[in-house]
């Protein structure tokens, strides 16, 4: 079993440490984090179903005040494990990467750290086995993971030479208020760091890309254009996806209107949180412009990295050096496309 802590239990560490407590061959060791936030107070009234350990020993009193038992430090924490998971807000990893220096241990990153932080800049479908038995691997960014699993899919089955992407993002998590009340479309410069990101980790495509941030909380949406070294209609396309695990297949005619419609499906399912590992494409939207094929993509960005992330772990800690064994694995043990 190997031994995983998670360290910010915020959107993401919440998740990673659920993802980590369903896999079979690991073992959860606990989750660190800086204040009892209103994550950390909620382990607590669930029956702390995991162990909680204090990144700034300086706050102590606060858990303390709360009695939200702590099992020790964050050191503590990175001494008992053998590698660890970082869902710190941007910037806090290249700090915490000194500790796992430090005790000689593995450390997974999130998007929002810089690629240097990194041996490798890791997706388990695109590049697993470049992670195989690196100390540091960095995840991509929730649209760059799903924009990868779609774009691959048709690489690895017909060849793909350029995409152009236009992604509709959201403008912040369910119960962020950090960007405040908003009103308006907001475009980044172009390209995108999702196209620049993927032409990092599948350096044969050309990509490009234009960012619109719109208000909205559950979801972003990415169009594709793909221009393929072979031609192919919307038939084969659905069924190139279909294959894919962590692709979800969806149809307007059946009410999926959108990324709304999928979060509710998801709480219909009785996933927590409503969330959805897999990425969705809309078959109505596949449709052929020329010799290349265009189709939209659904990204559920608050848990779409889970699967990712432990592949890394996977090959990060050798458990698996053959990619497709350790894919699999981790869709088993995540419930993915056991719908299929």
């Amino acid at each position: 079993m190997v031994k995983v802590g998670v360290v910010g239990y915020g959107v993401i560490g919440q998740r990673l440490a659920d993802g980590v407590a369903l896999q079979g061959d690991m073992e959860l060791v606990g989750v660190a984090d800086v204040s009892p936030t209103l994550s950390v107070r909620a382990l607590k009234e669930k029956g702390m179903p995991y162990s909680l350990y204090n990144a700034v020993p300086e706050n102590q009193k606060h858990f303390d005040d709360l009695s939200i038992p702590v099992s020790g430090t964050l050191e503590d924490l990175i001494k008992e494990c053998d590698i660890m998971l970082d869902a710190t807000s941007a910037g806090v990893g290249a700090n915490n990467k000194k500790l796992y220096e430090k005790y000689g241990k593995k450390a997974v990153f999130q998007g929002g750290e810089q690629n240097s932080i990194a041996d490798v800049f890791f997706h388990g479908y695109a590049n697993y086995e470049q992670g195989v038995g690196k100390q540091f691997l960095k995840l991509t960014s929730c649209n760059t993971t799903g924009l990868i699993r779609a774009v691959d899919c048709l690489d690895r089955a017909i060849g793909v030479d350029k995409i152009a992407i236009t992604i509709i993002r959201r403008v912040a998590d369910p119960g962020d208020y950090h960007r405040g009340l908003t009103n308006a479309l907001q475009i980044d410069k172009a390209p995108s760091h999702q196209a620049v990101d993927l032409m990092t980790i599948m350096p044969h495509i050309d990509a490009t890309g234009i960012l619109v941030h719109t208000p909205v909380t559950h979801g972003h949406i990415i169009t594709i254009v793909a221009k393929t070294k072979k031609k192919i209609d919307k038939k084969a396309a659905i069924g190139m996806f279909n294959e894919h695990p962590r692709i979800r297949m969806g149809k307007l005619d059946d009410g999926f209107l959108g990324n709304a419609s999928l979060f509710r499906y998801a709480r219909d399912l009785g996933n927590p949180r409503g969330d959805m590992y897999e990425i969705a494409i809309w078959e109505d939207s596949i449709v052929n412009s020329g010799d290349d094929i265009m189709f939209a993509v659904n990204i559920p960005q608050e848990a779409v990295v889970i699967p990712e992330t432990m592949d890394a772990i996977r090959a990060s800690m050798e458990m698996q050096t053959v990619k497709l064994e350790a894919l699999s694995l981790t869709n088993d043990y995540l419930g993915i496309g056991k719908w299929k």
